[in-house]
């Protein structure tokens, strides 16, 4: 056997069938035996399914749990048998040659343990990560206070990426990426496989390490290209991603330096996690909050021009307001206007005017009806309701503004419709668009790009041209995206492609495998990858369901907080009932959800598994599959049978 090749997978089976097309033409090109491990770590997202249909040449090992990337990786490296051992990560996409000349490299340089290639994300831009070195405690200082960001080529510096080597040529290098690892058993059986210690993150980095303390080499070999759609699996953003990265670091560290490198080393690793964790939250809020803050800004400035107003106008004693009105009522206005428009849908990603109207009436009414309880807070019913009419110009304003500027027009339910060709046959193409209007992209498809020699014998509607003129259709036409046909064009093709394309203006690149129903891309270099499917969506997650889902738990919570001193006597797990009860008030928890779909663990406190017909007794491919069709079909009713048949178990199950 002269390859194995090892994908480790959860649940991106768009990405995985990709992955395993491209590798099933490489390995052709090999013309060596080859043998592919999918190892699935439980995934919930029919990608076992795929596989066994699609690729039954594949050697399928399936998870009931996840056990993390090392353990995953090591199942199949002890079954592999090939003379070179490949981990790739199912996020991939390789080139028709990239392992022939890879082999070919490694029997060409025998002391080669471990091989790197070029990878370039979505967008065809180099990945820095194809080549890098070992995290010191003065390396891993320099990049998590950003000298090496602001000097990527600095010998000093830029050493966690080695910035200052050319990327076009080979290098010996002294850590390889996991998404793409080509190992030489032999090398393997003396240094010993991936450490199970790492969940994920740093088995990479530690094997790499262990590789050049046994005497190996380790290659950066660009002569080799894939794709990599760079944290698909895992979001590179989120809080998580940072802590389980740099504990994988402090693992390494404690591992292999001196006590007190080891120790410095740690503590470095400490104060990055805190400083790059509080980074990403703040981000994050920062990104959710800014429309939320900008309305309230809007608002404030709006009322306390018209108190101004009004006590100079209209006010019978020419005596200004009270300070706590701007202090206190009015900012409880706001909250209780806000509110009522992000739970009526103004704050969704695709939103209608009438829904900040319809949130804003609400809210005057609440706050109207709640002032004539509160007799020393009772202003000005006047600036209550021209509050209101002014909070309904603000908003809608300022999302038509928002709108016009990014998308060019005024009709806020409508995105900008991207102008989209293909490039491919005519076949491929009519696909593209069937599955574009299945769907539902917003996408205006211009025509197709046929590969040379192989357009209509007389120009269609639809024909704009071959290959060679690509750059100049794309100025033409002001494309916003290329979908490339994988059935038509290999995938050095694709790459040479993206790479030969203009810069300006931005155009997205996605590719549509050969007999798939994912279009899949990737529109910039730190952000997840992504996927056109004509598969139907589940409702759970769609934002008008959402928000009536979040509704529903905001009042079963206050019915269940008044409600408690009775309910505590017959729960089956008193203790948990009013901690239950404050996750969901704060929207930590919901009580009916998902409990047993991975990824989706303790996230709800109820699952309609827990209250089918005898819960005990169901498998887990069971709970998940009623999980999923909860998902798919969601409706508000669903979860108040599921609370009046588990009201006993509210506080746990």
């Amino acid at each position: 056997m002269k390859l194995s090749i090892i994908i480790v997978n959860y649940n991106v089976c768009y990405f995985l069938e990709q992955a395993l097309l491209s590798v099933r033409k490489a390995a052709e090109r090999l013309g060596q035996p080859v043998e592919v491990f999918v190892v699935d770590n439980n995934s919930a997202d029919n990608s076992v399914a795929m596989v066994r249909t699609r690729f039954p040449e594949v050697i399928l090992l399936e998870n009931h749990d996840n056990p993390g990337f090392s353990k995953a990786n090591n199942q199949a490296l002890r079954q592999a048998t090939g003379q070179y051992q490949l981990l790739l990560n199912p996020d991939t996409l390789v080139e028709e040659d990239v392992f022939r000349r890879c082999c070919a490299f490694m029997d060409e340089h025998p002391h080669c343990g471990g091989l790197g290639v070029q990878m370039l994300d979505g967008q065809g831009k180099f990945l820095p990560e194809s080549k890098r070195g070992l995290p010191t405690p003065r390396v891993a200082f320099y990049k998590i206070f950003g000298l090496a960001w602001l000097f990527p080529r600095s010998r000093t510096f830029g050493r966690y990426h080695l910035g200052f080597l050319d990327p076009s040529q080979p290098h010996k290098v002294a850590v390889l990426s996991g998404a793409y690892m080509l190992l030489r058993k032999v090398a393997l059986d003396q240094v010993g496989l991936l450490d199970e210690d790492y969940f994920m993150y740093g088995e990479d980095i530690d094997l790499s390490y262990r590789l050049t303390q046994g005497g190996w080499q380790n290659w950066y070999f660009p002569a080799a290209r894939i794709i990599h759609y760079k944290g698909e699996s895992t979001k590179r953003t989120s809080v998580n991603y940072v802590f389980v990265f740099y504990r994988a670091m402090a693992i390494f560290a404690q591992k292999h330096f001196a006590p007190g490198r080891a120790g410095l080393f740690t503590k470095l690793i400490n104060l990055a996690i805190w400083l790059r964790a509080s980074a990403a939250v703040s981000q994050r809020l920062a990104t959710r909050a800014a429309p939320v803050l900008l309305d309230a800004a809007l608002l404030y400035a709006g009322m306390a021009a018209l108190k101004v107003y009004w006590e100079a106008t209209f006010k019978y004693e020419p005596t200004p307001f009270p300070p706590q009105y701007m202090l206190v009522a009015v900012p409880a206005y706001l909250v209780v206007w806000l509110a009522a428009t992000w739970l009526s849908g103004g704050y969704d990603r695709s939103m209608r005017a009438s829904r900040v109207v319809r949130g804003i009436l609400v809210g005057t009414v609440l706050i109207s009806a709640a002032s004539n309880f509160l007799d020393s807070w009772r202003f000005s019913k006047a600036l209550i309701l021209l509050g209101g009419a002014w909070a309904v110009v603000a908003l809608v304003g300022r999302r038509l503004l928002w709108h016009w500027l990014r998308h060019g027009h005024l009709r806020l339910s409508e995105p900008r419709t991207k102008m989209l060709a293909t490039v491919g046959s005519a076949t491929e193409s009519q696909r593209v668009r069937l599955l574009l209007t299945a769907a539902r992209v917003p996408a205006s498809v211009v025509g197709y790009i046929a590969p040379v020699g192989a357009g209509p014998a007389v120009p269609t509607r639809d024909y704009l041209g071959e290959l060679s003129q690509l750059p100049a259709l794309v100025r033409l036409y002001d494309l916003d995206e290329l979908v490339f046909c994988g059935k038509d064009l290999s995938t050095s093709q694709i790459i040479d492609l993206m790479l030969g394309l203009p810069t300006r203006p931005e155009v997205a690149y996605k590719i549509l495998p050969a007999d798939s129903q994912y279009i899949i891309g990737s529109s910039r270099k730190n952000a997840p990858g992504d996927y056109y499917t004509s598969a139907p969506a589940l409702r759970l997650y769609q934002p008008a369901q959402r928000r009536s889902k979040r509704r529903l738990d905001l009042v079963a919570s206050l019915v269940l907080l008044v409600a408690a001193p009775l309910l505590l006597c017959v729960q089956r797990r008193p203790a948990g009932l009013l901690p239950h009860i404050w996750q969901v008030l704060v929207g930590q928890r919901s009580w009916v959800g998902l409990r047993y779909t991975p990824g989706a663990m303790g996230q709800a406190i109820l699952s309609p598994a827990d209250t089918a017909y005898a819960p005990a007794t169901l498998s887990a491919a069971a709970r998940q599959r009623l999980e999923f069709l909860y998902a798919k079909n969601y409706e508000p009713e669903t979860d108040l049978r599921v609370l009046w048949r588990g009201w006993r178990q509210l506080g746990g199950v």
